[in-house]
């Protein structure tokens, strides 16, 4: 039996609030400082004395998203972000994991999900992450969009909202695999990515999916309890239970059939276990 990990991971599906007045959760903000995803993130890290390895890698803007998280979390009271500044695996030397052995949270950014597995996929940076999140209580890793997608050992890396139940409209590859048997999606309302997550979770059914609104986000403790934050609502995909499905007998470029399919809807202050594959009904007061 796997060990529980003693660090968390916070998923967040994107666009979260960064106290800015353009943000879809924008709060004033005061509300921002006291009731954001990234005030969570800061204070499961360690309040203002947090460490944060900032990684803008999978974003073809990183100079100006690491801007924008700077400042974020300058408002949060926190000042000791380190901008890792990796553009692709040459920059991942024996200096960078050092500086990410340091740290209390690593916080990833979004962009393009498989840039983020080419760079770090079986470097001793990600063996080292993954070690601290098993081992240490109190590591987080955090990430949003691409950032979150990335985290779990099934990755979805393409796909398109209007194909996605059109066998073959979803293309998958393996994540960074800080969490197993779950597939995370983002932007999920946003952009209506119902359809591709249904097909990722029909073709893997003992994953759970997870799919993310913007603003919205998962802390996931012990590799299993999901609690909801955020403005938006997380959707839960369970195919454990699927009696029949004839994706792996249609055609490429056909549509699929798929019987028994499990979805619960989630906002925030509830829980979800992974494990037992059970909705907490207990709503908590939470920052985030």
């Amino acid at each position: 039996m796997n060990r529980a990990p003693k660090g968390k991971l916070i998923a967040i599906g994107g666009a979260e609030d960064k106290g800015t007045a353009d943000a879809p959760g924008h709060k004033t903000l005061h509300a921002f400082i006291d009731d954001s995803i990234l005030r969570r993130v800061v204070d499961e890290a360690g309040g203002s004395s947090a460490r944060i390895a900032l990684i803008t890698a999978a974003s073809m803007i990183p100079e100006e998203v690491a801007e924008n998280y700077l400042e974020a979390f300058k408002k949060l009271g926190v000042t000791d972000v380190d901008v890792l500044g990796i553009r692709d695996r040459s920059y991942v030397k024996p200096d960078v994991v050092k500086r990410l052995a340091r740290c209390s949270a690593v916080m990833m950014s979004g962009g393009n999900q498989l840039r983020l597995t080419t760079i770090f996929g079986g470097t001793a940076f990600l063996e080292l992450m993954k070690r601290r999140y098993i081992n240490e209580t109190g590591f987080v890793v955090a990430g949003t969009s691409a950032g979150a997608m990335c985290m779990s050992s099934t990755m979805i890396y393409q796909g398109h909202s209007s194909i996605g139940l059109i066998k073959g409209g979803v293309k998958m590859t393996t994540g960074a695999s800080l969490i197993h048997d779950v597939i995370i999606d983002s932007h999920f309302v946003e952009r209506g990515r119902f359809s591709r997550l249904t097909q990722a979770v029909a073709g893997n059914p003992n994953a759970i999916g997870i799919g993310l609104g913007e603003d919205t986000g998962v802390v996931i403790t012990e590799g299993n309890m999901l609690e909801t934050i955020g403005s938006g609502q997380v959707m839960i995909f369970d195919g454990h239970d699927i009696m029949y499905s004839d994706l792996a007998d249609v055609d490429e470029g056909r549509p699929f059939s798929v019987e028994g399919m499990k979805f619960h809807i989630i906002s925030k202050g509830y829980y979800y276990s992974l494990e037992s594959r059970q909705f907490a009904a207990v709503r908590v007061n939470v920052k985030g």
